[in-house]
């Protein structure tokens, strides 16, 4: 009897469970590169318009390269949500629920779904880790070898809220 009952509750679930649609897909051609289509196979984002792509589903938002923006976050409508900082020689990863963006040299940081948390603002601006990003406002970048640090006698720590952790 339990064993019946278990089989139906989970037929039960499943069917109540609809599959969303709501999302683009990422296809590659050798010849063309990139574009994103939906669950019809009708093409929403055409093949080249974007050097590469780093998101193979798009759902709320994916991340792309563009030839004069730089990496940025779209929509499925290709709409741009925001521009992503560049790390590594790539778009910024996820830490902790979170990645940066950038708008006019400041920094901010969007979470894993795409909406932007906290709008940028930072002159410099670390990944989030255990809740907390180390900031400034006021900062200058030192080079070293290849690679780029970043100065400040003014850092501090915010929550996931922007707010100042004291």
């Amino acid at each position: 009897m339990k064993k019946i009952f278990s089989i139906l509750v989970l037929i039960v679930i499943f069917l109540s469970c609809k599959p969303s649609k709501n999302f683009l897909v990422l296809v590659e051609d050798a010849n063309n590169g990139y574009a994103y289509l939906n669950t019809n196979g009708d093409t929403i984002i055409p093949f080249g318009k974007y050097e590469m792509c780093f998101t193979d589903t798009i759902k709320n938002y994916g991340i792309v390269l563009d030839k004069e923006l730089g990496f940025i976050g779209i929509n499925m409508k290709d709409e741009l949500l925001f521009k992503v900082m560049v790390y590594d020689n790539g778009p910024d990863y996820i830490s902790d629920g979170m990645f940066r963006i950038v708008d006019n040299g400041k920094i901010g940081y969007a979470d894993e779904d795409g909406k932007i948390v906290i709008a940028p603002q930072y002159e410099c601006a670390y990944p989030f880790e255990n809740g907390q990003a180390k900031v400034s406002l006021k900062c200058s970048k030192v080079t070293e070898d290849e690679h780029e640090m970043w100065n400040s006698e003014e850092w501090f720590f915010i929550d996931k809220k922007g707010e100042k952790i004291d």
